[in-house]
């Protein structure tokens, strides 16, 4: 189901029968047609048990189902909107970052220290992130949220992208992630303060910057 941009914080989707798809609660601006909205409290395509790990730490983001027939417009708090399409990969996406997805898509749930051990978990705890990732499969499109709009940086072997973890939005592909610290990183060339922490990625994919260091 693709995604039509109206603007840079404006998307429409149209709603076909015997298709669905799921948005965060609240991220309907307006509608033509016949359809309906539901909440969803399983998690989407992937089921209850994908959802269970961000229920039990407070993560989990509601979502509503969205089926019948006619055009939908989402967008929500002013945030800017990139389109992902999918082919066949998976994207990891921190869940309130959601904003609408193809009903096709298989929703799961990824412990962060599965990517990087101890430091994956370190990196839920510092940068403010969730211990719990959001993975999105299959074909279809993905609609997410940043601040200040997003850049996609291809991710090729032997050529790794650092990342400040608070800029980070997304990824997809064949990509392992680690928190690295580099002394007086964040103070020559980033903005917070304290310690600095970079996110490096490598392998073969993308990832999805956006032009802010601001949580949603």
């Amino acid at each position: 189901m693709p995604f039509r941009e109206i603007n840079s914080k404006m998307i429409e989707a149209t709603v076909a029968p015997g298709q669905k798809l799921f948005s965060q609660r609240g991220a309907m601006l307006a509608y033509r047609g016949e359809v309906s909205f539901t909440p969803n409290i399983q998690g989407g395509q992937g089921g209850f048990a994908s959802m269970i790990g961000r229920r039990v730490t407070g993560e989990a983001t509601p979502l509503m189902t969205v089926e019948g027939s006619g055009t939908v417009m989402f967008g929500h708090g002013g945030h800017h909107i990139q389109v992902i399409n999918l082919a066949g990969d998976t994207l990891y996406v921190e869940a309130d970052r959601l904003l609408a997805f193809d009903g096709t898509l298989q929703q799961g749930t990824m412990f962060m220290g599965s990517q990087g051990g101890v430091m994956g978990m370190v990196r839920g705890q510092v940068t403010g992130q969730g211990l719990f990732t959001t993975t999105l499969k299959g074909h279809g499109a993905v609609a997410v949220m940043a601040h200040g709009g997003v850049i996609e940086l291809p991710i090729t072997p032997g050529r790794d992208v650092h990342v400040d973890p608070q800029a980070y939005v997304a990824h997809h592909g064949e990509v392992r992630n680690k928190l690295s610290t580099a002394v007086g990183w964040r103070d020559m060339v980033g903005r917070g303060s304290g310690e600095a922490f970079q996110l490096e990625l490598s392998g073969n994919g993308a990832v999805y910057v956006q032009a802010s260091e601001e949580k949603l």
